[in-house]
């Protein structure tokens, strides 16, 4: 079991500090050129992806293969209606698990209940196996990604999920943010998800990102005070208010390094753009029409 050291932040979010994990993810990007990647849980691949088209705003067209396995383990009623913090459940859920993004590093769960409109309604990926994300240039895609076919909204354990929907009491769905889609991967609650959209609510989720390691962000906040300190001496003589100004900026910005996104990590594919045709002509053999 590899616990790391937890930073709180106030309530529903915190910073896991993890170690012990010391090589690739058990569930990890991979990346064969700039236009092929491979989403993968251990040695099953879960996601094939190819960027089409030139220019700066490519789509991104996707088919996803069964057999993914969610991190935490399944829901009891009880354990929904329990004043239990969801952030800390599943952070401990994630560090006992095996089949997680985690590796060591610095990872921020965060309860988030609010998103942008079209984040679970015109961008979420409702269609299975295939897929298409339209990459916005400045905005990305910015919606959500399940790794598992969806179920109806009248299936027996959704509606179990839509009683506690309506009575405030459903479990937050797990996403993993993923800087390169700049959206959301599911990696719990698929079915929690379709209740509370089929009863007119926004999923309640806490979100898994990665954030800078201690090394990273401390050798940044030396930079950025080098350039501070020098621009406030060349402006020695400016009015107090605007220097006031600057410092208040300075600090900001200082305060938030620790906590700023980082690039979601990718490996490089072994056996490179070779492998990834031979899995995706494999996909193709088993799904010909999608």
């Amino acid at each position: 079991m590899n616990r790391g050291h937890r930073e709180l932040l106030g309530p529903g979010r915190l910073v896991l500090n993890m170690h012990g994990r010391p090589g690739p993810a058990a569930l990890r990007w991979e990346r064969a050129d700039g236009r092929r990647l491979l989403l993968r849980q251990g040695e099953q691949p879960l996601l094939l992806g190819r960027s089409v088209g030139t220019g700066c705003c490519p789509d991104f067209h996707l088919h996803r293969l069964g057999g993914y396995r969610s991190p935490l383990p399944p829901l009891r009623s009880a354990d929904q209606r329990s004043p239990l913090d969801w952030t800390h459940q599943y952070t401990r859920w994630l560090e006992e698990a095996d089949a997680t993004p985690l590796r060591d590093g610095r990872w921020e769960l965060a309860l988030r209940t609010g998103f942008p409109p079209c984040v679970w309604t015109a961008d979420f990926v409702r269609d299975w196996p295939g897929g298409r994300l339209e990459l916005y240039c400045g905005g990305g895609w910015n919606g959500v990604l399940p790794l598992r076919r969806l179920s109806a909204p009248d299936a027996g354990r959704v509606k179990a999920y839509r009683k506690h929907a309506r009575e405030g009491t459903l479990a937050p769905v797990l996403l993993w943010w993923v800087t390169f889609l700049d959206g959301f991967v599911i990696l719990d609650g698929h079915d929690r998800a379709v209740a509370a959209l089929a009863e007119g609510r926004t999923p309640p989720s806490v979100v898994l990102g990665q954030v800078p390691d201690d090394k990273v962000w401390r050798e940044a906040a030396e930079r950025f005070t080098h350039d501070h300190e020098h621009r406030m001496g060349d402006l020695a003589t400016r009015p107090a208010r605007q220097r006031a100004a600057l410092e208040r900026g300075y600090a900001e910005t200082i305060a938030s390094l620790p906590y700023a996104v980082e690039p979601t990590t990718v490996q490089a594919l072994p056996g490179g753009a070779a492998t990834w045709e031979a899995l995706a002509a494999r996909a193709m053999f088993q799904c010909p029409r999608d």
